[in-house]
């Protein structure tokens, strides 16, 4: 009787896994991390209870929902007042939405990937079938604004955006950055903005040689051992982050509530294609 030799395939020498990106209009993409933070919100129906659920800290989950705020053209989270920890918060239908469809698509990548591991033995052969083209920034000042006006100089160019809430931005770029990212009236970009770069002032008439002057609410005062960190509203959901010693802090007697004019100049914005 012939025998037959068993041919023992090789091991995995990995797992296959994925990330899943929603997007909202061209651009602006929404992680599972965040659209966790989105689910606890809608849950707890707080910040600070979302926070513990997903277990980030207070500071961490303002950060992820500002930065999502700022990036779409309408908000998907509510902040209502309401003490240290802040009050009631809610999904707006847009991010009632997001977290439908995310769930929806997150089955489908399971299923996918699933399919697709199970003709795979040697994972590495493919560790380059999927690559990221997402720039990531740490800047936490960062809006979607559209090109409202272009105003070419010698050698620069200052680039005005619209970033709703009857606010707007000034950038001050190279003549060549224009055409690199392909700016022109109506098109959209994102700015970019230090949040060391900004000066805060209660005077909110004053006069100034900066071209930006953003207008807000203080909403939140987070003090570290040097230096706080302090989000104004300046309406729409959109969070502008700045951060000043704690003396300066304690010169201004700022407090959450207060009116401030943030001022900046145009070379410290940064542009960066929205598409």
């Amino acid at each position: 009787m012939a025998k037959t030799a068993l041919v023992k395939q090789p091991d995995r020498t990995g797992q296959l896994t994925g990330s899943v990106f929603l997007k909202t209009g061209q651009s602006s993409a929404f992680a599972s991390n965040q659209i966790d933070l989105l689910r606890a919100v809608q849950k707890c129906g707080s910040i600070s209870k979302a926070a513990k659920e997903v277990g980030i800290s207070y500071k961490t989950a303002w950060d992820r929902i500002d930065a999502m705020n700022n990036l779409s053209t309408t908000p998907l989270v509510l902040r209502a007042s309401g003490g240290a920890k802040g009050g009631g918060t809610q999904l707006t239908e847009l991010g009632e939405r997001i977290i439908a469809g995310f769930q929806a698509l997150m089955d489908e990548h399971a299923t996918f990937l699933a399919r697709l591991g199970d003709q795979l033995h040697n994972i590495d052969d493919i560790a380059n079938f999927v690559r990221s083209e997402q720039a990531l920034t740490s800047a936490r000042n960062q809006f979607r604004g559209t090109v409202i006006e272009l105003t070419p100089g010698a050698v620069n160019t200052e680039v005005i955006l619209d970033i709703g809430a009857d606010q707007h931005l000034v950038a001050m770029i190279s003549c060549d950055s224009v055409t690199t990212l392909g700016l022109a009236i109506g098109k959209e970009s994102i700015a970019i903005v230090s949040e060391s770069s900004i000066i805060l002032s209660r005077e909110t008439a004053m006069a100034t040689s900066a071209r930006n002057r953003l207008l807000g609410t203080v909403a939140r005062i987070t003090p570290g051992a040097v230096n706080s960190d302090i989000a104004l509203d300046i309406g729409q959901s959109k969070t502008l982050n700045a951060v000043i010693t704690n003396a300066s802090l304690s010169d201004l007697m700022i407090t959450e509530g207060d009116a401030l004019l943030a001022l900046f100049k145009a070379p410290s914005v940064i542009l960066m294609k929205a598409d």
